[in-house]
């Protein structure tokens, strides 16, 4: 039997640790959780937020897979089939993981329990919807400040507010600062009007300014045990973080992509005819998971939705992305994850030793990977040849690549080389076809009708 291998990112609480064993996650219950362990099981607080799914479930297994002696249970979670993280969420999905993270802090106290963190990375998005991962999150509810506080407002508020007032693009320093924005970096970054509300003023820029007062004095535990906070109180704190996350909004406006099937030159029988194509390679190979790269409000995800049982529908455009994931939520869709993600400057691995969150590619290969529409925009606009870009897909696809050349005289391949010198000698379909050919064979290609397009269906070498 295989050794047990520990999850790099799962190493700060001393409550209990992920691993694996031949394949297989796990979780230990450390000793000393015990007893707030008990309580969440036994006060049935764990079995309600399963039943409303609002967090993943688990399975009690043998204690005999512990890998240390400290164990008290070990627990089977439910299998999450695509871990991502904040800086890849749009701003309803961060501000959807937010909301649930105070629903279940209000339930929680509900049943003589609190969130000891309210960290973004413990919200995971599972058929369309946010869900709770850790299992050890929760603690005895004791008349004290909330200890979550401070993570929260780092890890939600903070990057909603910025986008909300400021910028989108700022959601990305979460990709910098791994616990959250800095709350004092926010506040220089907000503009005087977005202070002018009061939740806001309280939440972010006093939160900081307090934070700054007490940075350089000496801790005392004993003061914060003698600060009495209510459970009402408390109450209070976590409704008035509501208001404040409910109250920030963010308009998908038409961005030069956004808009881009409103704006496309395909005709509506072009359109049809390039779904169908795409429909029946998906049937044909039938994938479990499916990376569908560049693609947009993700009208293609849904033609390959039909056939699989998750898609990753990945886009460089915000404001694409949060279409995406609006449509995802009035449908009712839980087979797409929308998620914005620059193919130039995917996610990196991050946090300890480079291992805390993993890289893009490091949570593929996926079973089938869906490039329509994009080989262009890597080529032109980003300088890339076509070996290196043949190079990434067969990296990141375990079986088959669906990938859609468009040659120089398509008016969107016009559209970038407008503003720029052609020195693309080599963006021809023959050269396509050879760099590609080197790692992939040609299982099926289609011209899509009414356009110069091709479609092919490449299996990996």
């Amino acid at each position: 039997m295989s050794k047990a291998a520990n999850v790099p990112s799962s190493f700060r609480d001393p409550s209990g640790f992920l691993f694996t064993k031949e394949g297989v996650l796990y979780r230990q219950v450390n000793k000393s959780y015990q007893p707030d362990f008990d309580l969440l099981i036994g006060s049935g607080l764990y079995q309600r937020l399963v039943k409303e799914d609002l967090m993943i479930p688990f399975k009690k297994v043998s204690l005999d897979l512990a890998p240390t002696g400290d164990a008290y249970q070990v627990v089977q979670p439910q299998a999450v089939d695509f871990i991502s993280y904040p800086y890849e969420w749009c701003f309803s999905e961060l501000k959807d993981a937010a909301l649930l993270t105070l629903k279940i802090q209000k339930m929680a106290l509900e049943y003589g329990m609190s969130l000891k963190d309210a960290s973004a990375y413990n919200i995971q998005f599972v058929k369309g919807q946010p869900v709770l991962i850790d299992h050890l999150s929760f603690e005895k509810f004791e008349e004290k400040p909330w200890v979550a506080y401070r993570q929260f407002c780092q890890h939600f508020l903070a990057p909603l507010a910025l986008a909300s007032y400021s910028d989108i693009r700022l959601i990305q320093l979460m990709r910098i600062y791994i616990d959250g924005i800095p709350l004092d970096l926010a506040a220089k970054l907000l503009p005087k009007k977005a202070l002018i509300r009061p939740q806001l003023l309280a939440h972010l820029y006093l939160h900081a300014k307090s934070q700054q007062f007490f940075a350089g004095r000496p801790q005392s535990g004993g003061m914060e045990r003698a600060i009495r906070f209510r459970k009402s109180q408390l109450l209070g704190l976590v409704s008035g973080l509501e208001g404040a996350v409910r109250g920030l909004e963010w308009k998908p406006r038409g961005t030069e992509w956004a808009d881009y099937y409103e704006n496309t030159n395909y005709s509506r029988g072009a359109f049809r005819n390039k779904a169908e194509i795409v429909e029946r390679f998906v049937r044909s190979v039938k994938p479990r998971i499916v990376w569908d790269l560049g693609a947009n409000t993700g009208e293609f995800s849904r033609v390959a939705m039909k056939s699989s049982k998750l898609i990753v529908s990945s886009d460089i455009d915000p404001a694409a992305v949060e279409i995406n994931y609006r449509e995802v939520k009035s449908k009712g869709e839980n087979r797409i994850l929308p998620l914005v993600l620059d193919l130039t400057n995917p996610s990196g691995a991050l946090g300890w030793a480079g291992q805390e969150r993993m890289s893009f590619a490091e949570r593929g290969p996926a079973d089938t990977v869906m490039a329509l529409a994009l080989v262009h925009h890597l080529a032109i606009s980003n300088n890339l040849p076509f070996a290196k870009i043949a190079e990434f897909f067969a990296g990141i696809c375990r079986e088959f690549l669906i990938i859609e050349f468009v040659p120089k005289e398509d008016s969107q391949v016009q559209r970038l080389l407008a503003t720029r010198e052609d020195i693309f000698d080599h963006y021809t379909q023959d050269d396509f076809e050879r760099e590609f050919g080197k790692l992939f064979t040609v299982t099926v290609k289609e011209s899509v009708k009414g356009s110069k397009r091709t479609v092919y269906l490449l299996k990996k070498k």
